[in-house]
């Protein structure tokens, strides 16, 4: 197969060398700009699964690579005067230059030719199209292939907001990759220092565009810049200067990251390969790695027996999945610090946890095997916190909010049973909520108990007023009588979400004919097109909707429950006013979000002016409608958490969306936590929150990091009302409390645990 590949970067190098090891007859050309040993980065960052891989593939360029590789297993944070390090990380580290050259040497031995100070013209793709078989695009994040042929790759490039500059230093990082945080009179600016030879550390500077403009670095030259920089890192450079290998740049060399995604990695025979195709952050060091692994995919898949169009089909279709999971957690990573002064006045332990689990990559669990010692301090360190000196797990700390004390972190989250008649609770919300209280968990949620019958969603689900009083008190005593389970009301009204069937019968679909109630909403917008159109609420419909909410405060006080919840999400009645998709009003409830808040504050006023001072209240609120600027963003859910907690919230129970059908959300694991992460740190408010949580690690990470102070599980909770209970288990934790009638069933599991753990080891 005769190839070209354009770009001689450490993936289209590594994938010349891949190809003539599975066939070396092929004719390969690699065709790059620049000279042989010119660079402009420093070191490159490999972890030791990648270094396996590599093994596998070529075993003599791995070893050339890992016989000049520095190596580290420490993470060290460094904030002004304090620093902590955690082990068990194990990276490698390796100039660019010096990997660029063994790559070099490695392709030549198999035969590949390399012409180097070669610039490719458009006109020239198009030449090496007709004559080469595969033409592999690996000329990097600002490709001139996918650039030509935008059509047809259709990139997407996002220009992320912080600006860094790549420098290199003789300075001694050896002993940790090591992030470095200074607080200046212009604001925060931090680097990343890692070691990559004997001589010599990468030193990336990095800080957010406030304080980029503050220090005018994006007026200063080069040297005036290094000088700056190396004012401000003074005391970590040891007397040693900051370099740059990149004084073909104009101006000071600082840049932000491109982040680049692909609909399409080939067209005809050309492909793209590493940064062309899809970038990851520097921040988890695997742009490198990327590339270079999917170098070797690439190869496997020329290499077959698939005719080409077929092979790039396959390559594009299982390595793009793959990426994307690296790019995800390099999102992730990129977005930790955009958002790091949110952080950095965390206690130093705190903010070390969220630097080592930014990415979702690195979980609990596998922070205690790579560094139990430090892990169980850090543990220990969040339970004191929480005024225990157990050294359990996070998800197992007390919490305290107004005079309520859970036993633990976990929560029940508020799920619709759709089981009330004539909304009155029955035999199953008993048995329902009572086994979920027997399971452990500190804090258990009704699902929304609606204000009136014309508040309900549905006609299975049921209200909180005087007539339900026994029925929910009943519940109430059982929990506290037989568990150490809080309960919690969540009170709402269904707003223009009323009047529909039962979620098995057609989730959000509208009753039969005849069997429709009327509705009332913030302005006149039905659900969907069939469904009921709501009555824009005037005056008297808004004191009349009021009185109902504190009637039913009032009932679930008389029903004993520790808690209560105002419903503010999901498109109901409160949170209609709230989101601009919903409210169209013209007069003071409209238009500004003060103006739109204006209802739903007077509504909690009137709530928490009948609760009892001592118990706790929140407010579930949608943090994001999923649809852009046109609804409630993430900015916007900062104010809306401000306005609530002056008006007296204990806390906010941070979720999204369900506010119109029109919503385009963005799934995956713990995806409502960055939400929680924001108002918490932003507005300095304890939060609640939930989304596809559903391991206990989810559950540790997430506290432990300080994104949210109570995690609710939904679904988990469906499956096994026990969940609690066999987490514990699951985690080797005996010291948690079981119903006493099953304390045997507690010793069985406890004993099968150890036992499969002895025999898997």
């Amino acid at each position: 197969m005769k190839t070209a590949i354009l770009g001689g970067g450490p993936a289209g190098l590594y994938f010349a060398i891949s190809m003539m090891l599975r066939d070396s007859s092929h004719d390969i050309t690699v065709f790059e700009r620049n000279k042989a040993d010119d660079t402009f980065g420093w070191g490159v960052v490999l972890s030791d699964e990648t270094m396996s891989n590599f093994e596998v593939n070529d075993p003599v360029s791995e070893k050339m690579i890992r016989d000049s590789f520095a190596y580290w297993d420490d993470v060290k944070v460094v904030r002004g005067d304090e620093s902590m390090t955690s082990s068990g990380h194990g990276f490698c580290g390796i100039g660019r230059k010096k990997l660029l050259l063994l790559l070099q040497d490695r392709a030549r031995q198999l035969g590949v030719k390399i012409e180097f100070e070669t610039n490719i013209t458009p006109e020239r793709i198009e030449d090496l199209k007709e004559e080469f078989d595969i033409v592999v695009a690996s000329d990097g994040l600002n490709s001139m292939t996918r650039g030509i042929y935008e059509d047809k790759f259709q990139p997407e490039i996002d220009m992320r907001r912080n600006h860094f500059v790549w420098l290199g230093t003789h300075q001694k990082f050896d002993d940790a990759f090591t992030f470095i945080f200074e607080e200046t009179e212009h604001g925060w600016i931090w680097a990343h220092a890692y070691q990559f030879d004997d001589d010599t550390a990468t030193f990336i500077v990095e800080c957010g565009p406030e304080t980029y403009k503050s220090f005018g670095f994006d007026t200063l030259n080069q040297h005036d810049s290094i000088a700056l920089c190396e004012k401000i890192f003074a005391k970590h450079l040891g007397g040693h200067a900051l370099m740059t290998n990149a004084n073909h740049i104009r101006g000071s060399a600082w840049i932000q990251f491109p982040r680049v995604t692909c609909e399409n990695w080939y067209f005809d025979n050309v492909v793209l390969l590493g940064d062309a195709s899809a970038t990851a952050h520097f921040s988890i060091g695997s742009g490198s790695k990327l590339g270079m692994e999917s170098a070797i995919m690439l190869a496997d898949e020329l290499s077959s027996d698939k005719p080409v169009s077929e092979a790039l089909q396959t390559y594009q279709d299982e390595r793009k999945l793959q990426v994307l999971r690296v790019t995800s957690a390099a999102r992730n990573s990129t977005e930790w610090f955009e958002d790091v002064e949110r952080y950095l006045g965390l206690d130093m332990m705190q903010l070390n946890y969220g630097m080592l689990t930014r990415s979702q990559r690195i979980s609990h669990e596998n922070l205690r095997m790579r560094d139990p010692k430090w892990l169980a301090s850090a543990e220990a360190w969040f339970q004191a916190q929480a005024g225990s000196n157990s050294k359990r797990s996070p998800m197992f700390a007390p919490f305290k909010l107004g005079n309520m004390t859970l036993e633990n972190r976990v929560v029940v989250s508020p799920m619709a049973q759709y089981k009330a008649k004539d909304g009155m609770p029955t035999d199953w919300h008993f048995v329902h909520y009572a086994e979920r209280a027997k399971g452990g968990a500190g804090l258990v949620f009704t699902e929304m108990l609606c204000v009136s019958k014309q508040g309900r969603i549905t006609p299975g689900c049921p209200c909180i007023s005087d007539a339900q009083v026994p029925a929910w008190k009943r519940l109430v005593d059982f929990a506290h009588t037989e568990t150490k389970a809080k309960i919690c009301a969540q009170i709402g009204h269904a707003g223009r979400k009323g009047s529909t069937r039962l979620a098995w019968d057609g989730i959000d679909m509208p009753l039969s004919d005849g069997e429709n109630w009327e509705l009332l909403s913030a302005s006149p917008i039905p659900l969907m097109e069939d469904n009921v159109v709501p009555k824009e609420m005037d005056r008297d419909d808004m004191d009349m909707v009021k009185a109902q909410f504190v009637d039913a405060v009032k009932a679930a006080d008389a029903a004993g429950f520790d808690m209560i919840e105002m419903h503010g999400a999901h498109g109901y009645l409160l949170a209609a006013f709230i989101s601009p998709i919903t409210n169209k009003r013209s007069d003071e409830y409209g238009g500004s979000l003060e103006n739109r808040m204006r209802y739903p504050l007077e509504i909690f006023h009137a709530m928490r002016d009948v609760w009892p001072a001592e118990k706790p209240m929140t407010v579930r609120i949608s943090a994001n409608d999923w649809m852009g600027e046109d609804g409630v963003t993430p900015e916007d859910s900062v104010g809306i958490t401000q306005m609530f907690k002056d008006a007296g919230a204990s806390a906010i129970n941070v979720s999204s969306g369900q506010t119109d059908k029109a919503e385009k959300p963005i799934y995956g694991r713990m995806f409502q936590v960055p939400f929680s992460d924001r108002v918490r740190n932003e507005v300095g408010i304890p939060t609640l929150v939930a989304g596809n949580i559903y391991e206990p690690d989810h559950v540790n990470s997430t506290l432990m990091a300080g994104r949210a102070d109570l995690v609710l599980l939904a679904r988990p909770h469906l499956t096994d009302p026990y969940w609690t209970l066999h987490a514990a288990v699951e985690l080797g934790d005996t010291e948690q409390e079981w119903p006493a009638p099953y304390e045997g069933g507690r010793r069985q599991a406890n004993s099968l645990a150890e036992r499969a753990k002895a025999m898997a080891t």
